[in-house]
């Protein structure tokens, strides 16, 4: 069985070979297979290795000469083959396909808080499947924010929302009219897609101009609490009583409470999508981390960023509001909203690959199935 260290060697080996090798082929379905639950999570058994690897390896052969137009940092094909072989490609198949199986657009919602690479994710399936012959629209919950002059009366009703983000800060009907349009567009009709520039106003953003399309064939909407689900009052104040870092306070605990019945405003929105997937760091606290690597970026080409204490308060505001713990890992064993759950480790390569709940999973003393 090839490891994962070895399968970027395995997949160079097989493109360069016209028609693989017997003991190449074997390597690669015997790696393929050795893990049930990523397997599963593709629709892979035994039976249709050989025809899903034919498949996207043909589209792996199809993309390679295109690598360098994709929204990557700039590196040696080598260190991406593995991502291409993991997640990229066969999630664009699995799209593609569930695309085939409906009679309008298809929505594939994608969860992922900071670092996770979600927005990286669509700008390289909207060129995967673009590639296939498919019309990708990228969407953001933060394309359905209210105005800059809405917000700041919200502000001053609730001053605990002083950033935008959580749930109360967007205008969910303005989403609903938006996807129903596309669900029931014809290739000809025109939709106009809300958009939103986080520039304005001094970083405080505002709504432009919406872009407008036609015939679009997937979207991918994503965002860093897309798809979260309202607790049960009683079971969130029993679970708030040891509640995790940064809720401390009774205001935190408010603040919990208020978050959770907003998110019940959203229940519309959550039930216009036909999958939804999560990227979930092997430990939340990992976005923190990613997020300070992030400013250092910016700050060394020069830009303005945040320092360490700002990044600190900043993203434990959306820890208070909607604590992953509480609100995102449950997610992950929901089988009956969530398609596929990717497990990003620390480097942020794709640690597991699993469709809940058909793993056993254990995390900080917890474990369930």
């Amino acid at each position: 069985m090839a490891t994962d260290s070895s399968l970027a060697n395995l997949l160079a080996d097989l493109l360069a070979e016209p028609t693989p090798s017997p003991v190449l082929w074997k390597g690669l379905t015997d790696w393929e297979l050795a893990d049930e639950n990523r397997a599963r999570a593709w629709g892979i058994t035994p039976d249709s290795v050989d025809a899903a690897l034919s498949e996207r390896l043909h589209w792996l052969r199809q993309m390679i000469p295109h690598h360098g137009s994709l929204p990557l940092p700039s590196a040696p094909l080598g260190t991406t083959l593995t991502l291409y072989w993991q997640l990229w490609l066969p999630l664009a198949l699995t799209l593609k396909q569930a695309r085939d199986r409906l009679p309008r657009p298809l929505i594939q919602g994608i969860l992922g808080g900071q670092g996770t690479g979600k927005t990286t994710l669509c700008l390289i399936l909207t060129q995967l499947l673009s590639a296939m012959g498919y019309r990708t629209l990228g969407l953001s919950i933060d394309d359905l924010y209210k105005t800059y002059a809405d917000r700041q009366r919200l502000r001053q009703r609730n001053p605990r929302l002083r950033w935008r983000g959580p749930p109360g800060t967007h205008d969910v009907d303005l989403g609903l009219t938006m996807l129903d349009q596309i669900r029931q567009a014809q290739p000809q009709d025109t939709v106009a897609v809300p958009r939103f520039d986080k520039s304005l106003h001094g970083g405080e953003g505002d709504r432009v101009a919406p872009e407008f399309v036609q015939g679009v064939d997937i979207v991918l909407f994503e965002g860093w609490f897309l798809g979260a689900r309202p607790l049960d009052p009683v079971a969130l104040d029993m679970r708030l009583q040891e509640a995790p870092d940064p809720i401390q306070t009774e205001a935190d605990r408010q603040f919990a409470r208020a978050m959770n019945r907003q998110l019940a405003n959203y229940l519309p929105l959550w039930d216009r999508l036909d999958r939804l997937m999560i990227l979930y760091p092997e430990d939340y606290r990992l976005s923190k981390v990613w997020r300070q690597e992030a400013e250092q970026r910016m700050k060394a080409q020069g830009k303005s960023g945040m320092d360490d204490a700002q990044i600190e308060a900043f993203v434990d505001y959306f820890w208070q509001a909607l604590h992953p713990d509480l609100f995102i890992f449950p997610l992950t064993q929901n089988r009956q909203h969530v398609q596929l759950v990717v497990e990003i480790s620390p480097d942020r390569m794709p640690r597991a690959i699993y469709t809940p709940p058909n793993r056993y999973y254990q995390k900080a003393g917890r474990q369930g199935f």
